[in-house]
């Protein structure tokens, strides 16, 4: 039976791709931190989930998880790891709070790299594939989201990185481009945007305010809608089953409309993004 550990799974993208998984027959070892969510998960697959309890920022709880998953596979090794787990956020980069860059980068990109380390010997037992999540934002940056965009920049060139080292194994490393999808991540954005403004100074205010009640209004939007996470999870299926997966998968419609964007000469992207904004800098 073919096996693959999925972190992140307690809600959105992640469950998605469990459930989707386990339905396919696979094993999966599906990353949650609380008890209530792994529960959840058991009453809606089947025997073959299991859930493993890690927090990606912990190196002791890295370390248990990937025991007990090499425990259990023992000379099967693993064939699948997607590095799902992560965080949305944003601010004025004038303003923001450099320890929020920091902790951005320790979810969405130090994180990845200290889960699949010590799961790569595994990978290598069964020529397994790694599936970074990573986003349309990894491509490029628009206004407010350049801490997010930061991060999934530093998680394609990991992912970059990784294809070309473990090539000799036949370990395929795959990126995933999501653009917006309904899921709780936004939410909770939207939440630290509403926590975080009000303590920007009046000067940001007075600078950035349409451009702030711009991305208060998008966070609202993407809160309520986007395509559905199946459409992830059936990505993420590919990319683990199909004999050649690609490097890349771009996933929704706005993802799409987005590469055609980044297609076009700075200045005219730049442009086009900007007639799209508010005006503000009063």
């Amino acid at each position: 039976m073919r096996s693959v550990v999925i972190t992140g799974t307690s809600t959105g993208i992640g469950r998605a791709c469990a459930l989707w998984m386990d339905r396919a027959g696979w094993r999966v070892f599906a990353g949650v931190r609380k008890e209530a969510d792994a529960q959840q998960l058991r009453a809606e697959a089947s025997e073959r989930l299991t859930p493993v309890f890690v927090d990606v920022t912990d190196a002791t709880s890295i370390a248990a998880m990937a025991a007990e998953v090499k425990a259990a596979v023992g000379d099967d090794g693993l064939h699948g790891l997607v590095n799902n787990a992560g965080m949305a956020t944003g601010g004025v980069l004038e303003f923001v709070e450099l320890a929020e860059l920091r902790r951005v980068l320790e979810v969405n990109v130090t994180g990845q790299l200290a889960v699949t380390q010590p799961l790569i010997p595994l990978l290598r037992q069964a020529k397994g594939r790694i599936v970074m999540m990573s986003s349309i934002a990894g491509r490029s940056s628009t206004p407010l989201l350049g801490l997010y965009a930061a991060s999934k920049h530093a998680l394609e060139a990991l992912t970059d990185a990784l294809r070309l080292e473990l090539h000799p194994w036949g370990i395929q490393v795959v990126s995933i481009q999501p653009g917006t999808i309904a899921t709780p991540i936004w939410g909770k954005a939207l939440a630290y945007a509403e926590e975080v403004a009000p303590t920007y100074p009046p000067e940001a205010l007075r600078l950035y305010g349409p451009l702030l009640d711009a991305l208060f209004n998008s966070l609202r939007k993407r809160t309520g809608g986007g395509i559905p996470a199946e459409a992830v999870a059936e990505a993420v299926h590919h990319a683990l089953t199909a004999p050649t997966p690609k490097t890349r998968y771009v996933v929704g419609r706005s993802a799409k409309i987005r590469v055609w964007i980044e297609r076009l000469p700075d200045r005219l992207r730049d442009r086009v993004m900007l007639g799209r904004m508010p005006k503000y800098g009063g």
